[in-house]
């Protein structure tokens, strides 16, 4: 796959990489003073929510950092475990809220690949747009407030004008604009509306411009790059020792990609790359970020010219509500909704666990079932909690000022790391 191209670098690059990379021996133990230990946070717009972050300071050096989380405190897991399986998908949203409809369908796959279901064609396209979409507006919010972090306001105002967009085809598609619970197990809860592939076209064909406005603004800016380059280096290695997925594994030049190694909802029939980055830094993790939102526009140009008719949710009736018209009209319908609705699905027993290469990383969700409409124990792999835990290796050894450009690049999200 492509290497994300890295044409422009600073002139010191290679006494920046001698500082960040060497590691905190090589950089603080020439430092003689006494150390300060400073908390940031949780309450700091630069850590993106509730994080805190205990940093031992020698100087402005840092020496020492390590993430607190557990602010929220919400129990997402445990919720589950006395909920019926649909009754859960609202919970999802609440997961990584910056891509709830890619939270919706990878929740629904999970329980399905339990339930042996598959969803038809037009049904896994519909999802794939979905994912796509949620993909697109993660990483315009990612790129937008990582921009600001390190002082350009221009290109938050850019990102959120084209996320707006992405709101107006969610509210269309779903009903709602942020907390979209679009899927259920088996499905969608509605079809396409008229006019909706119109209307993504006429997005992508608005996006792609503001992209590349995006790029012109930043890729070549020489404070963003001095602000980026060799700074948050993530080597190969520990990317991989640490479990990272998504961007911020990618970036550091790993080709992991479960939509190309474990293909779902077809993705194996749509032509896409998957970037990569050259040396793990901050910058890298922009680029590629950039790029897979051009490569998200290019798997929905492709899903809007092969669309397929035909019925969206899976052919189990038993296992689904049925149409409400029916249940108004016939007592068979009127009892088949009330057993749905209070009894949840019959799952059998079994153990399940599906990622879905969501835009943070790897969304995962392992499944205990001992049959019934609700889980026995329900476990969720957020990546941006997985993601966070690289920060006191990578951290020690950069200065205080760096700290807004190594968390803006790793994109997490609080939501799910408090799950």
């Amino acid at each position: 796959m492509p290497a994300v191209t890295r044409e422009y670098e600073t002139p010191d690059t290679a006494a920046k990489a001698a500082m960040h990379l060497d590691g905190l021996e090589e950089t603080t133990n020439d430092i003689v003073g006494e150390k300060l230990v400073l908390n940031m946070g949780p309450s700091h717009p630069a850590t993106h929510g509730v994080l805190r972050m205990i940093l031992e300071l020698d100087g402005e050096i840092i020496t020492k950092a390590e993430p607190d989380v557990g602010y929220l405190h919400r129990g997402d897991e445990k919720i589950a475990e006395n909920m019926h399986y649909n009754q859960f998908v609202p919970y999802t949203d609440r997961l990584d809220y910056l891509a709830p409809l890619a939270n919706n369908v990878a929740y629904s796959l999970a329980v399905e690949k339990l339930m042996g279901w598959e969803v038809p064609e037009r049904g896994r396209a519909i999802r794939v747009i979905c994912c796509e979409l949620a993909r697109i507006s993660a990483h315009l919010l990612g790129v937008g407030v990582f921009a600001m972090d390190v002082g350009a306001m221009t290109v938050f105002l850019y990102t959120f004008t084209e996320r707006e967009k992405i709101y107006n085809l969610c509210e269309q598609l779903t009903g709602a604009r942020f907390t979209t619970s679009y899927t259920r197990v088996g499905g969608q809860i509605r079809d396409l509306p008229d006019g909706f592939v119109e209307a993504v076209r006429k997005f992508l064909n608005e996006v792609e411009p503001v992209i590349d406005e995006i790029d012109k603004l930043l890729t070549r800016n020489a404070i963003f790059i001095a602000r980026t380059q060799d700074l948050g280096v993530i080597s190969k290695e520990d990317a991989i020792s640490y479990g990272l997925t998504g961007p911020n594994l990618r970036g550091s030049g790993v080709e992991h990609d479960l939509r190309k190694t474990q293909p779902y909802l077809d993705y194996q029939k749509y032509e896409f790359d998957i970037p990569i980055g050259t040396k793990g830094d901050c910058y890298d993790r922009y680029l590629v970020r950039m790029e897979e939102m051009r490569q998200s526009v290019r798997i929905l140009r492709q899903v809007m010219d092969t669309l397929p008719g035909g019925p969206i949710n899976v052919a189990d009736a038993k296992g689904l509500l049925p149409n409400k018209e029916r249940v108004l009209m016939k007592m068979e319908e009127l009892i088949h909704h009330f057993i749905i609705a209070t009894q949840g699905i019959d799952a059998p027993p079994g153990e399940v666990y599906f990622g879905a290469e969501n835009p943070k990383g790897e969304l995962g969700f392992y499944i205990h079932s001992k049959g019934g409409g609700v889980p026995y124990r329900l476990k969720i792999r957020s990546p941006s909690f997985i993601n966070l835990s690289i920060i006191s290796k990578m951290m020690p050894g950069h200065m205080l000022s760096d700290i807004p450009s190594v968390l803006g690049s790793l994109d997490f999200v609080m939501g799910e790391c408090d799950r």
